[in-house]
């Protein structure tokens, strides 16, 4: 059988690893992204091991207006703004919680944000065989841009989540590489910012993005790995905000 989400998530928190590499590397879970047909779109990154800091958890919610502020564990320059900052009309170091209510059912929780969101997650036929061509597939491959932009090209009809970015440029200017391992499908989420009830989950016209890395338009929870070039201060912008 098959081990449940909360169960390997336990076992990368246990024993957090990096994959080799000289550039900068993360290991970790998370919500790639999810829309809800309001207009607001929230995504969250728990990265037990990083190569340029703490291990951090960071939530990302963009409103209606396009507006996005980062929410993270670790100082901006060393969490998600560190790449995607120059989009952001904020980046705030705070206290996240991610809270594990079942195998397959979590709760996340910013309370500087007044934010609360359940996420419940499960396998699709789809998911099953992305999963098992994931496991096939050599370690070169993962590193490889053009292989990783087909892929991508073909795993967002195939998820039917819209447009997906494993390779490509961050806000910031760096060069980046996702390798989502494990994939679930959000099948049922509920979210309140500030008081205000996010409405069900659903794609947004058009499909959100941050630069080349594309937000699904239904919600994909990833266990996995992700890189970026080393921080070039004569190529790539320290902004971790906007303003």
């Amino acid at each position: 059988m098959s081990l449940s989400p909360r169960r390997l998530v336990e076992q990368i928190e246990a024993a957090p690893t990096l994959p080799h590499g000289l550039d900068e590397r993360f290991n970790g879970y998370g919500v790639m992204g999810l829309s809800f047909t309001s207009g607001h779109v929230l995504a969250m990154r728990r990265f037990p091991a990083t190569s340029v800091g703490p291990g951090y958890t960071s939530v990302w919610h963009r409103d209606p207006r396009g507006e996005w502020v980062f929410y993270s564990t670790a100082a901006p320059h060393l969490a998600c703004s560190r790449y995607f900052g120059l989009d952001a009309l904020a980046s705030i170091e705070t206290d996240v919680r991610i809270i594990w209510v079942a195998p397959a059912h979590f709760r996340v929780l910013v309370p500087a944000a007044s934010l609360e969101w359940d996420v419940a997650i499960g396998p699709t036929v789809a998911t099953r065989l992305m999963n098992a061509m994931a496991r096939l597939l050599p370690g070169s491959a993962w590193r490889n841009p053009a292989f990783l932009v087909t892929m991508g090209r073909m795993a967002g009809p195939f998820l039917g989540v819209g447009r997906v970015g494993l390779y490509g440029t961050a806000p910031n200017g760096q060069r980046f590489i996702a390798n989502p391992r494990v994939v679930w499908r959000v099948l049922n989420s509920r979210a309140v910012v500030a008081g205000t009830d996010l409405g069900p989950p659903g794609p947004v016209a058009p499909q959100a993005k941050l630069r080349d890395f594309w937000i699904p338009q239904h919600g994909i929870f990833a266990i996995g790995q992700a890189h970026f070039e080393p921080f070039d201060p004569a190529r790539h912008s320290a902004r971790t905000a906007r303003s």
